[in-house]
């Protein structure tokens, strides 16, 4: 499941960001790139270990985090820290899977989902696009700034090459509390009913009431807390 998500559509505060952002450190993304990433990785991303840094994952991390449609599809247990990247005339992200694990001790997570949010619009620059391999078939996203692109972790994914431009996004990982992919579609599925029901039914309806019981139960089944 890919999806495209509006997390931030104030454009003050996009443009607020992006003046923050320039103002960061940056560094050669290959350094938090594993062995084989590493090799087809061309970009910079930001210290996010100064103050300004971790200010700025103070701030996004929210924005994505609390995010109802994020919550209903990924079910999240933990996040990664952030990461912000800059990848400019001649960079790119070849073909690659993320690492399925992150981090250090208590730190350490496994990761079920990515997301990729966009900071620059797609008319600040040409190429960049996130390509997904998804069941045998490649999808090319480019959202406006402002939208998150969710999607599997275990999937083979790449940074087209940009050819004009700059493209600036935020990236990170989710561990879900469901670790398999078809049960977080399933309760994603069902939390859509749920919020369409509410528009249309009584709270204490015996439809709803039924669905909040079937959604709760299938949680106790498949959650790792």
């Amino acid at each position: 499941m890919i999806l495209v998500i509006n997390a931030l559509d104030d454009p003050e505060h996009l443009a607020a960001l992006r003046e923050r952002i320039a103002m960061l450190e940056w560094r050669d993304g290959r350094e938090t790139a594993g062995s084989v990433a590493r090799q087809v990785k061309r970009n910079e991303q930001a210290a996010m270990d100064t103050p300004e840094g971790r200010r700025m994952q103070d701030e996004l991390l929210p924005i994505v985090a609390e995010h109802p449609v994020v919550r209903a599809a990924a079910q999240p247990r933990r996040f990664s820290p952030l990461l912000i990247s800059k990848t400019g005339v001649g960079g790119g992200y070849g073909a690659h899977v993320d690492n399925a694990l992150m981090g250090t001790g208590k730190a350490r997570i496994r990761t079920d989902l990515s997301f990729t949010l966009f900071l620059s619009s797609p008319d600040e620059y040409d190429g960049g696009e996130l390509a997904i391999d998804a069941s045998g078939m490649t999808q090319e996203v480019k959202p406006e700034a402002g939208q998150l692109v969710l999607y599997p972790s275990t999937s083979i994914h790449e940074v087209r090459p940009v050819t004009r431009g700059e493209r600036i996004v935020c990236v990170g990982w989710i561990e879900s509390l469901i670790t398999d992919l078809s049960q977080r579609e399933m309760l994603f599925d069902l939390e859509n009913l749920r919020a369409s029901l509410r528009a249309s039914l009584p709270a204490q309806s015996a439809e709803l009431l039924t669905l909040d019981k079937t959604i709760a139960n299938l949680l106790r089944m498949w959650a790792h807390p």
